[in-house]
């Protein structure tokens, strides 16, 4: 089990892959939230320019490189999270999460044998409201 709370308390940067301007969508409220919370979201996106007042990317492997990524925020279909993991490891992502619901045990394996240790089929909304910071 990784240690959830000291990654929150120690994370600044969180990448949201999915992000929405749907506020009906969890991975705009909870963008919002972790915004408010103090971190700087990056949301990515490839169907916006920008999202929250943000520069929203297409893919995470966009971002720029004077970006530190402490966690990248998975908000889609399981099958899409390949990809997506691929970019992480590319670039030197710190933490993988994978929300409700999105399970992929070979992307998993990828991020893990890159040295990127991930939580997957959980909320980062709910363990940080749990967690009292």
């Amino acid at each position: 089990m990784h240690d959830l709370i000291n990654l929150l308390k120690n994370a600044k940067t969180i990448v949201v892959v999915g992000a929405s301007p749907n506020p009906d969508r969890p991975s705009h409220y909870i963008s919002k939230y972790l915004m408010n919370q103090g971190y700087t979201v990056i949301p990515v996106n490839p169907g916006h320019d920008k999202l929250f007042g943000q520069t929203c990317y297409p893919r995470v492997r966009d971002i720029p490189e004077s970006h530190t990524i402490d966690i990248v925020d998975i908000f889609r279909r399981s099958d899409q999270v390949i990809p997506i993991v691929e970019d992480a490891i590319e670039r030197g992502a710190g933490f993988i999460w994978m929300q409700d619901g999105v399970i992929n045990p070979e992307a998993k394996k990828q991020a893990e044998a890159a040295g990127i240790p991930v939580e997957m089929n959980n909320c980062i909304y709910r363990v940080h409201m749990r967690s009292g910071l």
